[in-house]
């Protein structure tokens, strides 16, 4: 995808020159994408929003109740 087109300009640049004939193999050396990207942009003419990333736990989590416990019996010494 060049620099500054967005992903609705790419799926229509796509979808015209698929229009105008150009095979698939030629889409995607054109256009620098795989084949899944020409499928998607020529199955439909909106690509998919992005599906958010599951939440991961802190490696610090297993650690945190002796962290405080440390921290409580610090007592605020400086």
């Amino acid at each position: 995808m060049p620099p500054g087109q967005s992903k609705v300009e790419l799926y229509a640049a796509l979808r015209r020159d698929a229009r105008e004939g150009m095979s698939n193999r030629a889409l995607e050396r054109k256009y620098r994408v795989g084949w899944r990207t020409v499928q998607k942009a020529l199955s439909s003419a909106w690509p998919q929003p992005r599906e958010p990333y599951a939440s991961r736990r802190s490696k610090l989590d297993p650690f945190k109740p002796v962290i405080d416990q440390m921290l409580l019996a610090d007592g605020g010494r400086e």
